[in-house]
């Protein structure tokens, strides 16, 4: 006999119910906080800490302490894992006397818990317990419980853990940014933790790093025709810098300029046209310090494609769009 056809999913309509339950638990953990000085005084006791932070935690808690523990590295808190199950069987001798534990659990009274807890007491460290259950084992023996309260988890069945490792990582972004911010930590501070990649380039890449790689196209303002188009071609960055005879920038010249010009102008004018009278006055700048995504943020401003690079106001070169292109930027 042919078997009935499942019914239609509403996949849209769970997908909206899930992430409501969850903004719902947000709300009621941004209420707890609030509700308990726990919270704060255990910023403080971070901020003076001395050692590092150990997250632990078991099952999906753990990998909640994981990501907690990147953020905390990258925000300027040293902090390093530590799997609960792992610890009764020799990681424990990473904590040293100086450190500070946080433990995530949503029940607080998982067997792997129960265990590490009474050692973790004897070594004598402050212990904060990052809690769904604010009655459980954990939460009564912690220096600080930050409570996760979750009425239920997203999952139809309310066993999946959902509701309950988006609380705890919500809560541990909460307690990595209140550190961040309570020691000013910078931009540039978060350049030096994150030189790979797109963003960090963004933090660290300035425009001399880029101009200085490429050539110094430029003429005077009585430079003819012929000159400025065969330095234009031979230092391939579609512009040539004007100059004044004491070195001052007076214009920029590019591609496109002569396209227009050549135009508009009479075959005998090409004989006589000098570049000043090409010239574009007071081209788009920066400065040889500013950061390289400032630089791309101008061109994308200006629909332009090249800006002349300055040296304490002297001509420096250029920064082109292809700069940015090769380095991942735009």
């Amino acid at each position: 006999m042919p078997s009935s056809a499942a019914p239609t999913l509403d996949v849209l309509a769970v997908a909206r119910q899930v992430l409501l339950t969850e903004a719902d638990a947000l709300r009621d953990v941004a209420q707890a906080v609030a509700a308990t000085p726990d919270f704060g005084r255990c910023v403080a006791a971070l901020l003076a800490l001395p050692g590092r932070v150990v997250v632990t935690g078991v099952g999906k808690s753990a990998h909640i302490a994981g990501k907690l523990v990147a953020t905390l590295n990258g925000t300027g808190t040293p902090a390093l894992f530590m799997h609960a199950a792992d610890a009764i069987h020799g990681d424990l001798g990473m904590i040293q006397a100086q450190d500070f534990v946080i433990a995530i659990s949503k029940s607080g009274d998982t067997p792997e818990i129960k265990v590490l807890v009474p050692l973790l007491r004897r070594r004598g460290v402050p212990l904060a317990a990052l809690v769904a259950n604010a009655d459980s084992y954990l939460a009564r023996q912690a220096d600080y419980v930050l409570h996760t309260p979750v009425r239920r988890e997203a999952c139809p069945h309310d066993l999946a853990p959902t509701t309950s490792t988006t609380a705890a990582l919500a809560l541990g972004d909460a307690l990595a940014v209140c550190l961040l911010e309570s020691r000013q930590f910078s931009a540039q501070d978060f350049a030096r933790l994150h030189p790979g990649g797109t963003l960090g380039k963004r933090l660290y890449l300035t425009v001399g790093d880029l101009s200085r790689q490429n050539q110094r196209p430029q003429v005077g303002l009585g430079a003819p025709l012929r000159e400025v188009l065969l330095e234009i071609s031979g230092k391939r960055l579609g512009a040539t810098a004007v100059l004044t005879e004491a070195g001052a920038l007076a214009g920029i010249i590019t591609d496109g300029d002569l396209r227009r010009m050549l135009g508009r102008a009479h075959l005998a004018e090409l004989e006589t046209l000098a570049a000043q009278e090409i010239m574009t006055p007071q081209p788009a700048t920066i400065d040889i310090t500013e950061f390289a995504a400032e630089a791309l943020a101008r061109m994308q401003a200006r629909n332009i494609t090249q800006l002349v690079v300055l040296e304490s106001g002297q001509f420096a070169g250029f920064i082109h769009l292809h700069d940015l292109l090769r380095e991942g930027l735009v």
